[in-house]
């Protein structure tokens, strides 16, 4: 370990070498454990090489997968993002030390490789320490719309008085969070995951001040999300460059990712992800139409009275609802 930072007394960010720290940790110390490792595709980070043999990558990776297992707590669940090449083996090491609830498939296309089907989704492996222990929130996302008309895409066969006014339960293929596109949203790192991607996860397997762990923080992605989410975060990376991004993100963000008291996800200023369970106490701030069969066509939208009330809670985000 080459030394420990609090951004504040709620989060922990570690200089070192993953495997070393999970090691010095006390087991069933965290609720949650994400990882999104490296792919072992020769890509170059900012101080190493993506690059080990493959019986070495595999071996590592069965190391470091059964520690964070060992560290989560028996209600707690492990998530690891990967191609799917990598997470036919992960899924091996996941079985012998915790129990598979689900393979999510994330549609995020990537450019054509030549010879092979094109690539069309990343994975996330969801295991739980203990499956009748676990702790799981179903979460909705918004329904999908037509961009031009605003219509609602999908034919429900006359039943829309049935429909949820917010959107449908979220199933194990995401196909509404796009990967990062464009260089100036990134920051200076290869492999950045979406913070709407890593807030549903949250949002899914945790509650409020739970501790959210992951050994590869890189720039800081699952940082931010757990502390805008009021979780805690235990983050490490071997890398000096990237740690000091995260610690800086930290000093930075608030806990203010909520209507009312409740937690929620947002995208663009728009809300992406909410949990089932949240929304009669969601629902007063909503305007939702007397006749559920205009929802076809009317998206169901905050009221404004919610732009003040989040503003005192999340004053760099007041635009959200306006």
């Amino acid at each position: 370990m080459r030394g420990i930072s609090t951004a504040n007394a709620r989060h922990t960010i570690i200089h070192g070498d993953c495997l070393k720290v999970m090691q010095s940790m006390p087991a069933a110390s965290v609720d949650i454990a994400f990882a999104d490792p490296p792919f072992n595709l020769n890509k170059k980070y900012a101080s190493y090489h993506d690059q080990r043999e493959f019986s070495d990558y595999l071996q590592w990776c069965r190391q470091w997968i059964h520690e964070m297992v060992r560290i989560t707590k028996p209600s707690g669940s492990v998530f690891v993002h990967n191609i799917p090449k990598w997470l036919t083996f992960y899924a091996q090491f996941l079985h012998e030390v915790a129990e598979f609830r689900h393979w999510i498939a994330w549609d995020a296309p990537t450019a054509p490789m030549g010879k092979t089907l094109q690539p069309g989704h990343y994975g996330i492996l969801y295991f739980a320490k203990e499956r009748r222990k676990n702790k799981f929130y179903e979460i909705r996302y918004p329904h999908r719309r037509c961009r031009k008309c605003g219509y609602l895409l999908k034919d429900y066969g006359g039943k829309k008085a049935k429909l949820h006014p917010f959107g449908p339960l979220v199933s194990d293929v995401w196909t509404d969070i796009h990967r990062i596109r464009h260089n100036k949203h990134r920051d200076p790192h290869p492999c950045q995951l979406p913070v709407h991607l890593l807030e549903r996860i949250i949002l899914m397997s945790t509650d409020a001040d739970d501790t959210v762990f992951d050994p590869f923080i890189g720039t800081g992605t699952t940082a931010v999300a757990a502390a805008r989410l009021g979780r805690r975060i235990i983050g490490i990376d071997i890398d000096k460059k990237y740690v000091d991004i995260t610690r800086n993100k930290l000093k930075q963000e608030r806990s203010v990712s909520k209507i009312g008291g409740t937690w929620v996800s947002f995208f663009r200023g728009e809300l992406i992800t909410i949990a089932d369970k949240d929304w009669e106490q969601l629902a007063s701030y909503f305007q939702i139409p007397t006749d559920m069969k205009q929802i076809d066509f009317t998206k169901v939208r905050p009221m404004h009275t919610v732009t003040a009330k989040h503003s005192r809670t999340a004053p760099c985000q007041s635009h959200l609802f306006s």
